[in-house]
């Protein structure tokens, strides 16, 4: 696989997301409602950040194992909740809806054990499970009101009294009675992940390690326990540990091929996304396990040096030649060094080894089948193109590889189609609304890409299109 965006060295498919963490501190504003709204969905951070949402089958095939169970236990098994990676190092996760739970790379790499994430996840179910999320947002609705009414009555005592201690002390109170729900509804989701993990045969020590984690990092940042949105640290482990600890399977251990994915998966996300000299820190040459000859493998090949270090890959497929993320790697140090048609044959092997349905590998053929030139394959890159870009509908690489493809085969109206989504991605209408108009020029009236062109001008502001783009 090759990038979209950002890691600039990994194979993983990134595209922006717009999720951002807010301080969930005392909020003095009149519209404290609307950004609290995001503070309380999430976890306190230190600052608002976006970040990227990242797309790897190795990864997103482990944690959908780990997920199975816990789904199947809460009757959300057949309701098509995804895991969702995030490109962020701290140790979170979140959902904000009832079909995505979303894990932060941070989370995956800094736990030890596949129990500890799998006790996340059950947590995070456990939100969805319990409705918390419509149950928020229809409080934030009645609490906006509230806050603004209560602020206004605030600003007249302030001034009376020449004072804003009338105001501050108005919004203190909103804020901390919410977030005393939320810690209410954190309180639920703990013991809601406990029974999925009870019904499901698994340990509830990876959550209650979690959360002792958490709790030595609010004592450490000295959190005011009453501005937090989850339960004090004590409360909530005391809770945690005696339900935990009573279960018969407090002490069932990860199965030895579990444990090693999840090894192997730390070390492609640390390979990938730290610095080479911190890769070979923490897995020194000395150390001849598989994962850390797949972190060096990969740091190695994917820091500048490509190529010359192919031999550690070629060791890991000699090692475990049926793996079909090995395979994937060796096509995309190909593809990093430009020799697309080198990589075409191994991505071919990973599609077969990995099963021909993995979307981000039939792109990752389609787009070096394009780049290596070979017109001859383009009718393959097309049809493989045209079924898996909706599977991805924000990959701008895939709508500009497609629309090579379309332009060489003499196919112009159609590559404007994808020209003017790829624009329209990327966030510059006027180019969009110029590509599919043309587009249009050149198709029959109601046919397929004619009516996906007149989606795109429909999707834009009306003045853009009075304007004639």
């Amino acid at each position: 696989m090759t990038l979209a965006t950002t890691l600039a060295t990994a194979p993983l498919m990134v595209q922006k997301l717009m999720a951002h963490k807010l301080m969930a501190h005392k909020l003095r504003s009149a519209l404290a409602g609307v950004a609290m709204l995001s503070a309380a969905l999430l976890p306190l951070a230190p600052a608002a950040r976006a970040q990227s949402i990242i797309f790897d089958d190795e990864i997103e095939a482990l944690l959908t194992d780990y997920a199975r169970p816990v789904l199947r236990a809460s009757n959300l098994g057949q309701g098509n909740v995804s895991m969702r990676i995030i490109n962020d190092r701290s140790f979170n996760a979140f959902v904000l809806d009832g079909r995505n739970v979303f894990i932060n790379t941070g989370l995956i790499i800094q736990a030890e054990t596949p129990n500890q994430v799998i006790g996340v996840i059950a947590h995070e179910v456990g939100h969805i499970d319990g409705a918390h999320l419509a149950a928020l947002r229809s409080e934030m609705q009645r609490m906006q009101t509230g806050m603004i009414i209560t602020r206004i009555l605030g600003i007249a005592a302030a001034v009376l009294a020449r004072s804003g201690a009338a105001v501050v002390a108005a919004d203190d109170l909103w804020l901390k009675t919410f977030l005393a729900r939320r810690r209410s509804q954190e309180s639920s989701a703990d013991q809601a992940g406990l029974r999925f993990l009870e019904l499901t045969g698994q340990s509830g020590r990876g959550m209650l390690e979690t959360f002792e984690r958490l709790g030595m990092e609010n004592r450490a940042y000295g959190v005011n326990p009453y501005l937090l949105s989850h339960p004090t640290e004590r409360t909530r482990i005391a809770q945690l540990r005696q339900k935990a600890e009573a279960s018969a399977f407090f002490n069932v251990k990860d199965k030895p091929e579990l444990q090693l994915r999840h090894d192997l998966v730390r070390a492609k996300l640390r390979g990938y996304t730290f610095p080479a000299q911190d890769v070979f820190r923490l897995y020194p040459a000395d150390n001849k396990s598989l994962p850390a000859r797949y972190a060096r493998a990969i740091a190695a090949n994917c820091s500048g040096n490509c190529t010359k270090a192919m031999g550690e890959i070629d060791a890991l497929i000699k090692e475990r030649p049926n793996s079909p993320y090995f395979w994937e790697l060796k096509a995309h140090v190909y593809s990093k060094e430009g020799k697309f048609a080198q990589a075409v044959p191994h991505i071919r092997q990973a599609l077969k080894l990995g099963g021909s349905r993995s979307h981000l590998l039939r792109m990752e053929l389609a787009k070096a089948i394009v780049e290596g030139g070979n017109v001859a394959q383009y009718d393959e890159a097309i049809r493989i193109l045209e079924v898996s870009i909706d599977t991805r509908p924000d990959d701008i690489g895939g709508y500009r590889t497609l629309a090579r493809a379309y332009a060489a085969k003499g196919r112009v109206a159609d590559a404007d189609v994808a020209m003017a989504q790829a624009h329209l991605i990327s966030g510059d209408p006027k180019q969009a609304i110029i590509f599919a108009r043309r587009a249009q020029r050149g198709l029959a009236q109601g046919s397929r890409g004619w009516l996906k062109a007149d989606d795109i001008i429909k999707t834009l502001p009306r003045e853009l299109r009075d304007r004639g783009g």
